[in-house]
């Protein structure tokens, strides 16, 4: 994921794939595809606590 803004950005639509995202205003940190008119936001969870 590239820098934009301050905010993570994907490269690309989880839910069809394409690649013409910009950034919506609400919620905070949204993305809107523009093939699909989809609205979404990527976030992070958390660290893998490695081992078994």
């Amino acid at each position: 994921m590239s820098q934009a803004g301050g905010r993570a950005a994907p490269f690309y639509c989880p839910y069809c794939g394409d690649e013409d995202l910009t950034p919506e205003a609400e919620p905070a940190g949204a993305w809107k595809c523009e093939s699909c008119l989809r609205v979404f936001a990527v976030r992070l969870v958390g660290l893998a606590l490695g081992g078994d």
